[in-house]
């Protein structure tokens, strides 16, 4: 590897001794005729061809000279300004490349140093941050999979072992399949909902907006809950503006809203409540997701929106802490708005912020 690179050194350093030989050439040759034209003119001197002889030699000696000159003092320039700059950066992307995404590098402060490489420098130290934060998020990703995948598949392998009991009865046999359909089914849904959070966050999804009916899908929506409520007797609240029309992707709004309404049940106790509020303002429609739950303390309503994250491990097994991170990235690209207000006993309440239409469409009339 050294010997090419010397190799390179070396014609480099050739060429650039070159470059500058024909500039002094030319600069020295071109003053030396001058001056001595003008000299041989003004003193009525007589060049002969011995005089011009020795002027050529005493020229080219001249030449070679201050291109030696300027060769080193290029040289020492580059060795001190672009050479000691380039070496901070590629040592440190050297360490990039083996892993270590914490390195960073220092501002050179020197005068003789172009400002250029700073800026370079502040590049690379905020690409640097970025990669370090990307690879945490990659492990925790990774770790948080790997632990979340652990429950549902120790369950459908316990399971199945106690379905291998050659003496079972129908009702046992029963409930361990159950048991099993219900793990497969938590492990299919969260496998859906990271390839459906990674192709919004890769932006892979392109929403395709349309004008409807924002008080028709929250209804629709909150009616595929009715099971729940009416199991678990939990009462039903709905104030509704009428004519609340929104230009939005209908099928990724509605992820919004299942999941808002999914956590305001799954948290809720038996004869709670659930309140829908819709509002029209200006320029935005604000939907309110209240429920009488546990709460959450503000230390664990800071991470809700992280992926994996569940405050409350107690209903762990109903969710794999990917629904608000989705709901988060979705009303991100709807360019809204979520905000949460919680009290640990009282119970909380989502609030969904998004543009609506003010001018009613002639279709949707």
């Amino acid at each position: 590897m050294k010997s090419p690179s010397l190799f390179r050194s070396i014609l480099r350093g050739i060429y650039n001794y070159f470059i500058f030989f024909l500039l002094v050439a030319f600069l020295v040759t071109c003053t030396t005729m001058l001056f001595v034209r003008v000299l041989a003119e003004t003193l009525a001197i007589e060049l002969t061809g011995d005089n011009l002889q020795m002027a050529a030699k005493l020229t080219f000696l001249n030449v070679l000279l201050l291109t030696t000159l300027f060769a080193v003092i290029d040289r020492v320039r580059r060795k001190l300004t672009t050479e000691r700059a380039t070496k901070h950066i590629v040592s440190a992307a050297k360490e990039i490349v083996r892993g270590d995404f914490g390195v960073r590098i220092a501002p050179l402060s020197s005068l003789s140093i172009d400002d250029h490489y700073n800026e370079i420098i502040d590049c690379f130290n905020t690409m640097a941050s970025e990669l370090a934060s990307v690879e945490t998020l990659r492990t925790d990703f990774i770790a948080n999979v790997s632990h979340e995948m652990k429950t549902p598949l120790a369950v459908m392998q316990n399971y199945g072992k106690l379905l291998q009991t050659p003496v079972l009865s129908d009702e046992k046999r029963m409930e361990y399949a159950r048991a099993i359909t219900d793990a497969s089914r938590k492990l299919s849904d969260m496998m859906t909902n990271i390839l459906k959070l990674n192709r919004l966050e890769n932006q892979q999804i392109y929403p395709k907006t349309e004008t409807y009916d924002l008080g028709e899908q929250l209804c629709e929506c909150l009616l595929q809950f009715e099971n729940v409520w009416e199991a678990r007797n939990i009462d039903i609240d709905t104030a509704l503006s009428e004519n609340v029309l929104v230009s939005a992707d209908r099928e990724l709004l509605s992820l919004v809203w299942n999941n808002l309404f999914s956590n305001a049940f799954k948290f809720t106790e038996n004869g709670g409540r659930v309140t829908l509020t819709l509002v029209a303002e200006e320029a935005f429609a604000l939907v309110r997701v209240q429920d009488t739950g546990c709460g959450i303390p503000p230390e664990i309503g800071e991470h809700i929106f992280e992926k994996f994250y569940q405050g409350d491990t107690s209903h762990a097994t109903q969710g794999n802490g990917l629904g608000l991170a989705l709901v988060k990235r979705v009303v991100d690209i709807m360019q809204g708005e979520i905000h949460v207000e919680s009290e640990v006993g009282v119970g909380t309440v989502f609030t969904v912020k998004i543009g609506r239409v003010t001018d009613e469409p002639e279709e949707a009339r």
